[in-house]
């Protein structure tokens, strides 16, 4: 049985479990969610954005508070952060020959996180757009409308959207279509913003303890609303509001 968050499966497995799933794709985009406190929160507070993250393909394990919370409720999970899992497909991209689009970052942000996987990965094929203003519909403007002409002309296999959420999940909710070439998508919240220098990764022995939130609000002061909802509202929550978790080992 795979559990649910506040309505939303989170199906939660580890490489072997997604590979199997997208291979068993016919001829349409995987689409994956990592999902993590904040898009769940965000999904229990808006219906429609909960319904768009149920129309992905597969939600994995995005933070240490919902592995924590499935683990209490008696679900093993693998958790992979956003930033491992994009960089998992990168690699993977790179060995396959796959052609890698990046939708999304602040001004230059996108370009300089090409740059940098290129370096890592010489064999990469990578085009990268930072797309136009986007609303939280997913709707995007004439900017956006001539990025995704050139992304498409460009014909990637793999898709990445830093819009952050829930722009990200619902702009390829709206727009996915417009990419036929693509087999695999997922939203990628900050990674752009890392791979491209604009801000530090957290230590190895923070990532291993689950706690690179600490690392980014020091960076970033002014996400201490956010990293609260993270860190104390979602658990609490989790576990005491939502009925919807039923208590059995996953099997």
């Amino acid at each position: 049985m795979i559990p649910e968050v506040f309505g939303i499966p989170i199906e939660g497995g580890d490489w072997s479990e997604i590979e199997r799933e997208r291979e068993a794709m016919q001829n349409r985009p995987y689409w994956i969610v990592t999902a993590n406190p904040e898009i769940l929160l965000e999904a229990r507070r808006d219906a429609t954005y909960a319904e768009t993250v149920r129309q992905a393909d597969y939600r994995t394990v995005d933070g240490v508070g919902l592995w924590a919370v499935l683990r209490v409720r008696g679900y093993r999970t693998t958790r992979y952060t956003g930033m491992a899992f994009a960089e998992r497909l990168m690699e993977q991209a790179a060995t396959r020959g796959e052609r890698v689009g990046m939708m999304g970052g602040s001004f230059g942000v996108a370009d300089r996180a090409a740059t940098a996987m290129r370096t890592r990965y010489p064999s990469l094929v990578v085009h990268a757009e930072a797309g136009g203003r986007v609303d939280r519909d997913g709707s995007d403007d004439l900017a956006g409308e001539e990025a995704r002409h050139r992304l498409g002309l460009f014909a990637p296999d793999v898709l990445l959207v830093a819009f952050g959420h829930p722009k990200q999940e619902r702009w390829i909710q709206r727009y996915l279509h417009e990419f036929p070439s693509v087999k695999v998508v997922v939203g990628v919240g900050g990674t752009l913003d890392v791979w491209a220098g604009a801000i530090s990764r957290a230590p190895r022995w923070m990532q291993r303890v689950g706690i690179e939130w600490v690392w980014r609000l020091i960076q970033e002061p002014r996400r201490i609303g956010r990293i609260w909802r993270a860190v104390v509202v979602f658990p609490l929550r989790a576990l005491f509001s939502d009925k919807k978790i039923p208590s059995k080992t996953r099997g």
